[in-house]
């Protein structure tokens, strides 16, 4: 498999194989002005190489295959934590799965499921499986592999390490929302990055990237078309594109931005030192407005107020696809599954919601039944 990257202003191409005895080698070239240069070399060199070479792509290991596959369509597009997300997962197949892509079956991946899923929570599991998954789909429409030995496996998990998300109740966000309006200071963005999180859903990294030219304060919609690089201090791509969107937000969180526009600074969260607070810096400002407030949440952390916007949202019976289309999910599968805890939690009060509709509807009929029986 070829491998496609580039280095600075350059493309570089890589094209591993294996020989006669199975050992696995690698070929190198860089300096290419445009990707498309690149592409067809790594073609012509694959070409090559596979004269008289028995060695297949579904022979490959499906550790080597997942991790070529990272390298060749994902990498140069996800963040630095992602991408340690996927050398994890790539470590997991290394452990446990190196067969053969093209020999593996339900039963072989439902055994490392067994074998792996049991030592871990459902969360990674879920995860993993997602991005193996994926790789296998495009194995499939490559050619390399016919079946697909993922579709449909049910995870296995250890119950006991798999932790609830974890939230604010409408109570609590209450108090965090007012005790950040009563403290908050201009020079010093931190605090108003956390109410818009509570008002917004947004993940960090959208945050930290805001400008003033997101904002539309007559449409009340901020647009998220971008994130930050904390490492670089430079703008990056959204997580994916489907994160790219407009987010419609009320009067109030705009009345409280607008404070920031007195610091005359192109991106709206920069502080009085021109610095966008890094994720160290907002957490421990989050952790220490809870312990002012005496809210006590272990492992309560800046995303964690994406998880309470969505419990606040489905409290107030906001529909589940609007709620994924707010967070930037590409389909409410993702939502269900990353917040079905919370999901399952108000769904008793939508149950009592569907029968108390039902019975508005049974009165009508009789209602009218006792009208015309008149």
């Amino acid at each position: 498999m070829a491998s496609i990257k580039k280095r600075g202003n350059y493309w570089q191409a890589r094209v591993d194989y294996y020989d006669h005895n199975h050992k696995r080698h690698f070929k190198n070239k860089s300096g290419f002005a445009t990707k498309r240069e690149a592409q067809i070399w790594a073609t012509e060199k694959e070409n090559e190489l596979n004269v008289g070479n028995s060695i297949t792509n579904s022979d490959t290991p499906f550790d080597e295959y997942f991790w070529h596959w990272f390298e060749q369509f994902k990498e140069m597009n996800v963040s630095e934590r992602t991408k340690l997300t996927y050398k994890q997962a790539y470590n997991a197949l290394h452990n446990y799965l190196q067969d053969p892509i093209g020999n593996i079956t339900r039963k072989r991946y439902r055994e490392f499921l067994n074998i792996y899923g049991r030592q871990h929570a459902k969360s990674t599991v879920s995860k993993y499986n997602s991005l193996y998954h994926a790789c296998v789909k495009e194995a499939i429409y490559d050619g390399d592999i016919h079946k697909d030995f993922i579709a449909n496996v049910d995870l296995v998990f250890d119950k006991k390490k798999t932790r609830q998300v974890e939230y604010l109740n409408v109570e609590e966000t209450k108090r965090l929302c007012q005790y950040i309006m009563e403290t908050k200071n201009r020079h010093f963005t931190s605090k108003y990055m956390i109410l818009l999180a509570i008002y917004t859903g947004a993940r960090l990294g959208e945050i930290q990237a805001l400008t003033w030219k997101d904002i539309n304060f007559s449409f009340k919609t901020i647009e998220i078309n971008k994130a930050w690089y904390e490492t670089t201090k430079k703008f990056k791509d959204t997580k994916n594109e489907s994160s790219k969107r407009f987010i419609r937000v009320n009067d109030e969180i705009l009345d409280v931005l607008k404070d920031l526009k007195e610091n005359q600074k192109e991106m709206i969260f920069e502080n009085q030192y021109g610095t966008i607070p890094s994720s160290a810096a907002v957490n421990k400002t989050l952790r220490e407005s809870l312990s002012e407030i005496e809210i006590n949440k272990r492992g309560f952390h800046f995303h964690s107020l994406r998880h309470t916007h969505v419990a606040y949202l489905l409290s107030e019976g906001i529909d589940i696809y609007a709620i994924a289309k707010r967070l930037g999910h590409s389909d409410i599968t993702t939502t269900t599954r990353i917040y079905s805890y919370l999901i399952d939690e108000f769904k008793t009060r939508t149950d009592d919601l569907i029968a108390s509709s039902l019975n508005k509807l049974n009165e009508n009929n009789c209602a009218h039944y006792v009208h015309k029986t008149l």
